[in-house]
């Protein structure tokens, strides 16, 4: 069995208020960091990982540092984990969005799995590289514990292949910054055992 533990970068600006960030490489803010901090410690004191993945996206590599210092990891960076390419609508608004493709920003939010992004990538694009990218580091890690730093589009699309689940549920699941997930793979199987944990960013030192 290989145990994914699975991290959302902390917060940054363009979450509240929301902006499509996407391959924007922004840091991550003051709260950002302190949410990072916490989530290592809660990782030190129960997952002790073998390996540490993260998105290249400097977000998701600054989380990810902080969460390898207590054990000498170095993320390894994989480009598959990189965040939704939104194409023409990155850095936008959704209202901004509205007024140039109404129809298009509907369907994101009814039905994300039809949706198909100007210039950017499909759902289906998104589970094609990230599923690939899982393949690789469960094949290098049998019977360890890893931990994969994400984004908030990529960890749903992981948690939803983990569930056997269609893209339709996209926004059933939620991924807060920071949030942990804990999934267990075994010889083509999985089971989710924790999803969107955000216990650890409140409990005191």
């Amino acid at each position: 069995m290989t145990k994914i533990i699975l991290v959302r970068h902390g917060h940054v600006e363009g979450i509240s208020p929301e902006r499509f960030r996407g391959r924007a490489d922004l840091a991550l803010t003051p709260e950002g960091l302190r949410q990072a901090e916490a989530t290592a410690r809660r990782i030190e004191a129960s997952w002790p990982p073998a390996g540490l993945y993260a998105s290249p996206l400097s977000r998701c590599r600054t989380t990810a540092e902080s969460i390898g210092r207590p054990f000498g990891l170095t993320p390894t960076l994989v480009p598959e984990l990189m965040d939704i390419d939104y194409g023409e609508w990155q850095g936008l608004t959704p209202d901004e969005v509205g007024r140039k493709w109404p129809e298009t920003l509907d369907i994101w939010y009814r039905a994300p799995h039809w949706a198909a992004i100007p210039g950017g990538e499909s759902l289906q694009d998104v589970l094609a590289r990230t599923v690939a990218a899982l393949r690789n580091v469960i094949g290098r890690h049998a019977k360890e514990t890893v931990v994969l730093v994400g984004h908030d589009s990529v960890n749903r699309v992981i948690l939803l292949h983990a569930l056997d689940l269609p893209l339709s549920r996209y926004r059933r699941l939620a991924q807060d910054p920071c949030a942990i997930n804990e999934i267990d793979f075994s010889a083509g199987e999985s089971t989710v055992r924790s999803v969107n944990g955000v216990d650890h960013l409140s409990a005191r030192r």
